[in-house]
């Protein structure tokens, strides 16, 4: 597999330990909601509530380790998930401050800084990669009699564990080198504030063409240059007492990203109905209507950016520059909220009650500015130019039962060539993620009949089919049932 392709497996994967922000961001948020003064100090529940969610975010570099273990496994193994907690607690033991004294023969106090900080997302993603490609290899070799019972998947957290040796050898030197790139670098992005801010927004909405945005935005959310932007949010009273959390900064990789998913992306909704033939109308209205309320209620963009990125990529630009400016406006300004999840209304509700969001309310009237600005530049821009949004132009359709997930996996499997050109099916929220032996060969349009929102290709052997929330698991499920 190319790199390309391989780092959007990776990609990918990151979303298993993601999907527990959620959780925090709910319990965390119901408990400021509660005791929105104390916040947890005047009421029980709420202290209780508060730390409930305060221990998922303490152990996030835990959870990446074992998420991004289970995600890049081939058959998403639970001993995959346990090699690589083994892995994660040898690595990070031998390299906290006490052992390295030790191995150093060095007083305590003078041992590097960066080994105060060895237990964070960037160790727990290059732990998870290095226990799932050890798992692959070697999760079905048989030992001899003699050693039988530790053969095939008990083999694993045994060899994991010798990585984790090996691992910390390697960054008890390579570590602090590492971590003070990563400040100096993280230092620079911060120094550059608001505008700092929109270009990552910027960036964000650009890489995600690739699928590549859940590369960019681990540095910026989490703690890989010592931003950790959504745990310290979501930490509230208890990170701006240690010192994590400036009230009126922290959340500004986040807050910027309301408008557009709530407001904006809608207002672009609005103008490709009324820009469709009026034969389409109805179809056309169906489909933007459930993406519209997917990215307003939840955040999840990606059915509505999807339906307008191929074909018409000049308004996805327009779309990337207003994320930036929404984001840079609400840096400048201090509007401050915070997801667990994405910047949907349920993550708005519940981060307004968090002591680091000030004034929030300011990103909703934001917000209907950035509907008004979609809707005005979208709508102009697609009649100006004549782009063939959903419903304008040629339609055409397959044929094909959109409800007999049988038939339509059946349909995918040969307009991608077969399934002697499929080597493996893949998928996360919204699309298919697929390693092929010729991408080449795939039917582009005959997958948008079937329809798929879009089609990318990554390198000659990655193929990416954007099918759909809520479809894209059944047409994956059903297309590794038939291949097999």
């Amino acid at each position: 597999m190319n790199i390309l392709g391989y780092l959007q497996k990776v990609g990918k994967a990151l979303m298993v330990p993601v999907a527990t922000l959620p959780a925090a961001a709910i319990l965390m948020g119901i408990g400021y909601w509660m005791d929105p003064v104390g916040w947890g100090s005047e009421s029980v529940v709420a202290a209780l509530l508060i730390k409930s969610g305060a221990a998922i975010i303490d152990n996030m570099a835990v959870l990446f380790a074992i998420g991004v273990t289970f995600g890049l496994s081939r058959d998403k193994s639970g001993a995959a998930a346990l090699s690589g907690y083994v892995c994660f607690m040898v690595l990070t033991t031998l390299l906290s401050p006490a052992v390295v004294a030790q191995l150093q023969g060095i007083p305590a106090d003078v041992v590097p800084a960066a080994f105060d900080k060895v237990a964070n997302q960037f160790v727990g993603i290059l732990v998870g990669i290095v226990s799932a490609e050890i798992y692959n290899r070697f999760h079905e070799v048989e030992l001899p009699k003699a050693l039988a019972f530790f053969s095939g998947k008990r083999l694993v957290p045994i060899l994991t564990s010798i990585a984790g040796i090996l691992l910390a050898s390697i960054l008890l030197f390579v570590w602090p080198v590492i971590y003070d790139a990563l400040i100096a670098f993280g230092t620079q992005l911060q120094s550059m504030g608001a505008l700092g801010a929109g270009l990552f927004g910027f960036f964000n909405r650009l890489m995600l063409t690739i699928g590549m945005h859940h590369a960019l935005y681990p540095v910026f959310w989490f703690d890989v240059v010592g931003i950790n932007d959504i745990p310290n949010f979501l930490g509230g009273a208890q990170s701006i007492a240690n010192g994590t959390a400036v009230i009126g900064q922290t959340g500004m990789y986040q807050a910027g990203f309301f408008p557009i998913m709530m407001f904006g992306l809608p207002g672009a909704a609005l103008a490709i109905y009324q820009c469709a033939d009026k034969k389409n109308k109805d179809k056309v209205f169906s489909i933007m209507l459930a993406a519209a309320m997917a990215s307003f209620f939840t955040g999840i963009t990606e059915p509505l950016e999807f339906s307008f990125m191929f074909v018409a990529p000049v308004l996805y630009l327009i779309h990337a520059v207003l994320t930036g400016i929404s984001l840079y406006i609400a840096a400048t300004m201090e509007w401050m909220a915070g997801f667990g999840f994405s910047a949907g209304l349920v993550d708005l509700v519940l981060s307004s009650q968090n002591p680091l969001a000030t004034k929030w309310y300011m990103l909703i009237v934001q917000g209907f500015v950035f509907f008004a600005l979609y809707y005005s530049v979208f709508r102009v821009t697609i009649t100006k130019f004549n782009l063939m949004t959903p419903g304008r132009g040629k339609d055409e359709q397959s044929g094909v039962n959109q409800d007999d997930m049988g038939e339509l996996a059946n349909a995918y499997i040969a307009a991608i060539g077969g399934k002697e050109n499929i080597l493996e099916v893949d998928n996360c929220i919204t699309r298919l993620r697929l390693t092929v032996k010729d991408s080449s060969i795939a039917d582009k349009e005959a997958m948008k009949a079937l329809g798929a929102a879009g089609v990318v290709t990554i390198g000659a052997g990655g193929l990416q089919v954007i099918v759909g929330m809520g479809k894209v698991d059944k047409v994956a499920q059903e297309m590794k049932s038939q291949l097999s």
